[in-house]
């Protein structure tokens, strides 16, 4: 409770609307209340005042026949037997000082027998006498009326100037509250560098003056920096947490507008916030928005968000400096940022948050777990083994699509076969049963199964073959996919050459079998040139020596360089050139001998991928040792769903083939 009342404390006071911003609005109003009472008094659709008639000629009128409708009211300020008539007659002739009119009023004495004459006549109606008060409450209360509704917006258009569509100025910044959504350290897995890196900064917020004795200056601002779905704002959360302080969050397209210094002044007044609240911490994600390299672009750069990135410079590190204000960014593109954002004094410190390790992936996945009813026979630590490359965000989307399988299935815990399923979909898309004729299916079942041997034979134990289906998944009809057993952090020339002879190996196998070859090698040979083309121009490793190529740059809109350079020579291009051809002939006469070598085996798979649609690597390695499958195949058929779901691609499935194509050599993400 004592906590909730100091944070009320804390929160900054509602600023008062600028001064530029109160005689605009007063001459607003005034132009309102102006044209009001002009209208209720000058309205020009008003008819003529009614004649002024004496009372006894009024009554001789009724008599007659000629009055349409009337009113009889005792005026009290005259007497008891003084009385004021209103109404309507028929003809209109009568004429006041306005113009012709049908409407009259009459005032004056009325004996009871003239009260009579009138009530016989059946035309008037007795209303309730007036008095002085009631008139002057008819008179007035309109303009009480109106005058408190003009003031009752005034006062409420004053107070909410902070909040309303004009206050552009202001900043933001979500101030998260210490008790809703509260993360520490035991929810972030996967990154216990960076978590040791920003640990310092949870002991000085909690404890300033245990740095601050010996001389030491805490970092003012921490840039984290990583692939998304790393967990670089889940990290700043937790920091949050630990430290217990107030945290503010932004985006960093919040500061940018339409109009030129608008995002300067969120800069400021969010800082000014945070000076209020502090110690305290501001976290701003996707800080590339606005701290973009100034001066980049054909035209010059961006006014607007040139000047709020001086105004963040400024607030960072500049004459007025504070401390306790603690900023912590979050960005996938460190290298568009503007270097005097990065400099000592401003981001001290670069938090890299990379993509997680096996150990890390298991530890993601147990956090995730916690709320996820999984059956005995899943292991974590296999899962972790075979989703190289993923990234936390990744991690918890693949076993909530576990869950969901599970589900749809009408299982109540989530086992094995649906998790290595939901990686299937996750990685290479979700199976689409399309109708395919046989020549079609045995063209696919070929192609794979090339593929599968070239691999299967090449491989030394870190890439064996994970499973061979003709089922299109993604944009391709078939894929064959091999999983590392470890985390790959180096490529030797000997794997990258593998990686070449095994995507030529459907080519292959299709001339060999029919005579002829389709497009379904679109994507292979796509991934070999790029492989081979990487080798030669980046790696080194070609016959034309240690030297990195590299490939022509043009950073107009970083506004580095306006025009293209080239940095090899006609004569060096044509060597490249002939260097990538060498290395793609070899490795496709590599593949052609080892398919011819087990057409026996290549004809057993394919009629198994036939049969079956979908085989494991196991079965490819039985096949090529004993001639024959020794263990059984069991496929899971998918639930039928009423509406089919929409092929989930993933960044980390290579090899993806054309529409329509008939196969592709899916490797993992390594």
């Amino acid at each position: 409770m004592a906590d909730n009342e100091d944070n009320k404390k804390r929160r900054p006071l509602k600023s008062l609307p600028p001064e530029s911003f109160q005689p605009k609005v007063m001459l607003i109003w005034l132009a309102i209340i102006a044209s009001v009472v002009a209208l209720f008094y000058f309205n020009p659709g008003k008819t003529a005042a009614p004649a002024r008639l004496k009372i006894q000629q009024v009554v001789e009128l009724a008599e007659q026949g000629q009055v349409i409708d009337g009113a009889i009211r005792s005026d009290g300020t005259g007497g008891k037997d003084w009385y004021e008539l209103t109404g309507e007659i028929k003809q209109s002739s009568l004429t006041s000082e306005s113009g012709p009119t049908k409407y009259f009023i009459a005032s004056g004495r009325l004996t009871d027998a003239s009260v009579e004459r009138l009530q016989k006549s059946q035309v008037f109606v007795e209303k309730p006498a007036t008095t002085a008060m009631t008139q002057l409450l008819f008179n007035v209360l309109p303009f009480v009326i109106v005058i408190g509704l003009l003031y009752f917006l005034f006062v409420r258009q004053l107070r909410q100037a902070g909040k309303g569509a004009l206050s552009f100025g202001k900043s933001r910044a979500k101030l998260l509250t210490r008790d809703k959504d509260r993360l520490t350290f035991a929810d972030v897995a996967g990154c216990d560098e960076a978590k040791e890196e920003v640990s310092e900064v949870v002991d000085f917020l909690k404890d300033p003056k245990k740095f601050q004795k010996i001389g030491g200056r805490i970092p003012k601002g921490i840039l984290m920096v990583g692939p998304p779905g790393t967990g670089k704002t889940l990290l700043a959360k937790a920091i949050a947490g630990e430290a217990d302080v107030p945290f503010f969050s932004i985006s960093g397209s919040d500061f940018v507008e339409m109009f030129v210094g608008v995002g300067a002044s969120r800069v400021r007044d969010m800082f000014e916030q945070g000076r209020k609240n502090a110690p305290c911490l501001i976290f701003i994600d996707e800080i590339d928005a606005v701290g973009r390299q100034r001066g980049a672009g054909l035209g010059g750069g961006n006014d607007e968000r040139e000047q709020t990135l001086n105004s963040l410079l400024v607030e960072m590190d500049g004459f007025d400096t504070q401390e306790g204000v603690i900023i912590i960014a979050a960005t996938n593109r460190p290298d568009v940022l503007d270097s005097a954002l990065l400099r000592p004094g401003r981001f001290d410190r670069q938090v890299y948050i990379d993509l997680p390790d096996i150990i890390g992936r298991e530890q993601i996945l147990r956090v995730h777990a916690r709320k996820i009813t999984l059956s005995d026979d899943v292991n974590l630590g296999v899962i972790a083994r075979g989703t190289p490359g993923l990234s936390g965000a990744e991690l918890a989307n693949l076993l909530n699509e576990s869950a969901l399988l599970a589900a749809r299935r009408g299982k109540k815990k989530v086992e094995m076969q649906d998790i290595d399923d939901a990686r299937d979909k996750v990685l290479w898309g979700r199976e689409r049963r399309r109708v395919m004729d046989d020549s079609e299916k045995r063209l696919v079942a070929w192609h794979e199964a090339g593929h599968a041997i070239v691999q299967a034979i090449l491989d030394d134990g870190t890439m064996p073959v994970h499973k061979v289906t003709i089922i299109p998944r993604g944009q391709s009809l078939g894929s064959t996919t091999y999983l590392p057993t470890k985390d790959i952090l180096t490529q030797p020339r000997k794997k990258l050459l593998n990686q070449v002879a095994m995507a030529m190996g459907g080519r292959i196998a299709e001339e060999l079998v029919t005579g002829d070859f389709s497009n379904g090698a679109y994507g292979d040979l796509k991934q070999a040139t790029r492989i081979a083309r990487a080798m030669v121009c980046d790696y080194g490793m070609s016959d034309l020596g240690p030297v990195a190529m590299g490939e022509n740059q043009d950073t107009v809109f970083l506004g580095r360089d306006i025009t293209r350079s080239q940095h090899i020579s006609e004569e060096t291009a044509r060597k490249v050139d002939a260097a990538i051809s060498d290395i793609l002939h070899s490795q496709y006469n590599r593949a052609q001998g080892i398919i011819t070598e087990h057409r026996v085996a290549l004809d057993k798979i394919g009629a198994a991928l036939i049969e079956h649609e979908t085989i494991e690597g196991r079965h490819v390695l039985e096949i090529l040792k004993f001639g024959e499958l020794q263990s059984p195949i069991v496929n899971v058929k998918p639930p039928k769903l009423p509406v089919a779901d929409a092929p989930k691609t993933a960044d980390k499935a290579v090899a993806k083939e054309s529409p329509g194509a008939p196969g592709a050599a899916a490797p993992s993400p390594a």
